[in-house]
Order: structure tokens, then sequence, then C-alpha cells
């Protein structure tokens, strides 16, 4: 059986707009794009220290808000001329229920 943790349900997404959960101290931010994928990602960036939450999503990657870095939903990476990487969580969706898989905290 595979070890999950409840984070929200799939009816409190809108397509493109950040969505915040915690768990314990860690903040995610969660993401549905616009064909319908569902993106937990570390809601922190490296560079700026500050949150990615309220960034602005286009295609799979997100535009920080500070600095606009640009970061790839899929694998974390803060593209190029920038460095760095931000965590991307896996999730399991059953029904309409979002969980965070295996202890990837």
């Amino acid at each position: 059986m595979t070890e999950k943790t409840f984070l929200t349900t799939t009816d409190v997404l809108l397509p493109q707009v950040g969505r915040s959960v915690s768990i314990g101290d860690k903040k995610i931010a969660l993401f549905q794009l616009s064909d319908g994928r569902i993106i937990a990602i570390e809601d922190f960036c490296p560079l700026t220290n500050g949150p990615v939450l309220e960034g602005i999503v286009s295609g799979e990657y997100l535009y920080e808000p500070l600095r606009d870095y640009k970061i790839s939903l899929i694998d974390g990476r803060i593209q190029e001329p920038d460095e760095g990487q931000l965590k991307v969580y896996e999730l399991l969706i059953e029904d309409r229920n979002i969980y965070l898989k295996g202890a990837s905290l």
C-alpha cells in the first residue's frame, strides 16, 4: 500500500493559479496546468528567499513573482542564465482528493 498524505481536493484548484498547502513547517504550492495536470512544488525560491505561489504559470513553467525567474514545474530547475532547484513533489490523485505520495517531504 502506498503511503500518502492528504493535501486538498481538486475542487479548490483553478487552472494556472497557485494554491498553498502546508505539511508541518513545509509550504507547498499546487498548480493545475492548462492541460489538467496538477503539479506540487516547494513554495520557496532559493534565489529570492521568497514564495513562488503568486508567480505566473505559462505552459510547464512558473515565473517567480519577485524577480521573474523561470522555473520548470516538471523538474523544479531554475532556467538559464540563472541557477537553482526547487523540490517537485510526487502526487497521487484519487477521485477528487490530492495526496502527497510517499514520504517525499
